[in-house]
């Protein structure tokens, strides 16, 4: 009988460079000596962990790399090629070169402009890189110091990303046009940089757009307010068009909409100032773009009565599969049966839908009718839709929905949520709903029950004159498939695909009425994020001891989580009499997280903002030294040294690391909570101990 390993090697050779998922990898090159020398010889990609002082430890077998990431080295975030009485920062740069001779693909944690001129002087060749930095720019630097060198020496770059990289706006639109050869030749740009505060003025927009004609992916932060100087309106619209016709992919977001905070859920849509957008800039605007692909347009200002120049995009952009929308009012008037507006989109596989105002249950059916193909909707911060429209639209899109995001939306809350996607329950893979409780207790009591909702439902008249004039969707319950029941009325069925689930929940609140609200019982779910988000001050201590974290051990397969409390504000010293300062808080969310069998887990501790302090507590490092399963495990700001030798009770963890990948991140690099010598003593705890598998 024949074998895999009968296969001819070149057969296997183009087998294992089609194969482009690590961990894939990583377990075919555990089978055999064989296997392991063919992935060596075909991996393209690789990520570097480790203390970057440890020369010897670089590894030289895998000469195929084209792709080198060097943004994760430890310690995290210091200057990767700063002189140190330790190692030479040359020779680790040449070892690098002669370990990895093929790379044209760079990623970096650059904190000095040093580190990107002795690295791209090593490989010249590099056609695509991408800085990291969240510490901040030294004012003394000449403006524009991080990228001259890079322009000079890469005559070859086509491919730049900066969404993580901390600097000036006024510091690229000069290099740029000094290094018109490589401008020319740049086809992605990536400028959404989550740590501005206004992002780049128009002129500067219109600078960098004239500068790259060829510009193929194009992605920036910018202002829409009419009220400062240097807003993004109507003559910055069309000079973008104008000037990068080969647009397939463009991003223009508001810098307020990149921090990813929730609004006010009792805001109605619309923003006190208009955007400095016309209709009819809209539609040049669309008429000028032929092939794009993907569009996001997060304003953060509103732009009214925008149906008709959407419905331009159906015949004028016939490739578009993405469209996101921020702040656009008027989408979809959904008159009679007539479709119009985003509805006529009919090729979109993706949309998402921000804060608009006007929105209604009769347009997003329209969408549902329309956009035929949807593979993912987001729906956020639109106050007038409730579960009936999304039901109906779940149901008419049941064949292609698999990823639904419903976020700050007043009328629907965590029980109203999942009943509207309840008619994909047995399709969909990710899920992202806001854990509002209305209604919903723990012992699964409810206002409104699903016998309830479907008979008001099959009665409303508006919904019965609309199915009438087209064919309605039809949805049959199975009785097999109602094996559980709670108390609220809902029937409690198995979400069988739901892999991932991403949760928004105010602090104070607890997690336990999740499984009652009707997310019971999922089979397949490997991974979950949740996002901590208020203000502790002021708050007195919650009754319960916990967040309840363990109520999620009823999902068999998680092995992944997401806590992130960052945007949880307390004190981090001493709080006023009568409050829990950000420790105690930290015990109240992270009690019971050693009763989950999570593998990796990245933590956000929550922050004191008046002193810029994001650390981990004494609590929080005691509970997470009892999550004996963990292997991978990621702290998103800082801790102490003795803090940190507690999770080397943890019997198989073998990666550990503090990232402060905020900004401003930490500067004071001589405290005992970042210090390189604390993270390196750490990790040379961690390597010598003995991992049993």
């Amino acid at each position: 009988m024949a074998t895999i390993h009968d296969i001819p090697d070149v057969i296997l050779l183009n087998i294992f460079a089609s194969i482009s998922d690590t961990r894939t990898r990583n377990s075919l090159s555990l089978v055999s000596r064989k296997f392991l020398l063919l992935d060596r010889a075909t991996r393209l990609s690789l990520t570097l962990r480790g203390n970057a002082t440890d020369l010897y430890m670089i590894p030289t077998c895998f000469r195929s790399v084209t792709h080198l990431d060097l943004s994760f080295l430890s310690p995290w975030g210091h200057s990767l090629l700063s002189s140190s009485p330790l190692f030479d920062p040359l020779l680790l740069a040449h070892r690098l070169r002669v370990a990895f001779p093929a790379v044209s693909s760079l990623t970096v944690y650059a904190r000095s402009p040093s580190t990107i001129e002795v690295l791209v002087q090593q490989w010249p060749g590099l056609t695509r890189v991408k800085l990291v930095r969240w510490h901040q720019r030294l004012a003394s630097w000449p403006i524009g110091q991080d990228f001259v060198c890079l322009f000079e020496q890469c005559r070859n770059l086509n491919w730049l990303d900066l969404s993580s990289f901390y600097y000036w706006t006024e510091d690229l639109p000069p290099v740029l046009r000094d290094c018109p050869e490589v401008s020319s030749s740049l086809v992605h740009l990536n400028l959404l940089t989550t740590s501005f505060a206004e992002g780049f003025k128009s002129q500067e927009i219109k600078e960098i757009t004239a500068a790259c004609p060829n510009l193929k992916n194009f992605l920036v932060a910018c202002n829409f307010d009419p009220r400062y100087i240097g807003f993004v309106g109507d003559e910055t619209l069309l000079a973008v068009a104008a000037n990068c016709p080969k647009l397939t992919l463009l991003h223009l977001a508001e810098t307020s909409s990149l921090a990813d905070v929730r609004g006010d859920p009792d805001h109605e849509g619309f923003t006190s100032e208009d955007a400095a957008i016309t209709r009819a800039t809209l539609v040049e605007f669309f008429c000028g773009l032929p092939l794009l692909q993907e569009l996001v347009l997060d304003v953060g200002r509103n732009v009214r009565d925008a149906s008709l120049a959407l419905e331009m995009l159906n015949s004028k952009c016939k490739d578009l599969r993405v469209l996101k929308l921020g702040q656009f009012h008027g989408i979809c008037l959904a008159i009679e049966s007539q479709l119009d507006g985003i509805a006529l989109c009919s090729g979109l596989q993706e949309l998402s839908i921000k804060n608009c105002g006007d929105l209604t249950d009769m347009g997003l059916i329209a969408i549902g009718r329309g956009c035929c193909k949807l593979s993912s909707f987001e729906v956020q911060g639109c106050k007038r839709i409730t579960e009936k429209g999304l039901r109906t639209m779940a149901c008419l899109l049941r064949n292609t929905l698999v990823k639904v995001k419903i976020s700050c939306c007043k009328n629907l809350d965590a029980a109203a949520s999942l009943r509207a996607v309840e008619p994909i329950r047995d399709r969909i893979q990710w899920l992202h709903i806001d854990c509002v409780w209305n209604g919903v207790d723990e012992v699964g009591n409810s206002e409104h029950s699903f016998q309830h909702d479907q008979a008001e439902m099959g009665s409303s008249s508006e919904y019965n004159e609309d199915m009438m004039s087209r064919k309605r969707c039809k949805y049959s319950y199975d009785s097999s498939d109602f094996h559980i029941m709670g108390n609220n009325g809902f029937w409690c069925k198995k979400w069988e695909k739901l892999q991932y689930l991403s949760l928004w929940i105010g602090v104070g609140e607890l997690l336990t009425p999740l499984a009652t609200a009707g997310l019971l019982d999922c089979p397949s779910l490997e991974e979950i994020r949740i996002k901590v988000e208020g203000d502790c001050r002021g708050r007195h201590k919650p009754a319960e001891r916990s967040f309840r974290l363990s109520s999620l051990a009823i999902y068999p397969r998680l092995s992944k989580m997401q806590l992130d409390c960052g945007e949880t504000i307390g004190y981090a010293l001493t709080a006023p009499s009568g409050q829990m300062d950000l420790s105690l808080w930290e015990r109240f969310y992270l009690n019971g997280i050693g009763e989950l069998r999570l593998s990796e887990l990245d933590y956000w501790p929550p922050q004191d903002r008046d002193v810029n302090h994001r650390s981990l507590s004494l609590p929080a490092a005691g509970l997470l030294a009892g999550c004996f399963d963990l292997r991978k495990l990621f702290i998103h700001g800082t801790a102490h040294e003795h803090f940190m030798m507690f999770l080397l009770k943890i019997p198989n963890l073998r990666d550990v690391q503090l990232r402060e990948d905020y900004y401003p991140a930490p500067e004071n690099d001589m405290s005992t909570e970042m210090r390189a010598g604390s993270c390196s003593r750490f990790e040379a705890a961690l390597n010598r101990r003995i991992i049993l598998d």
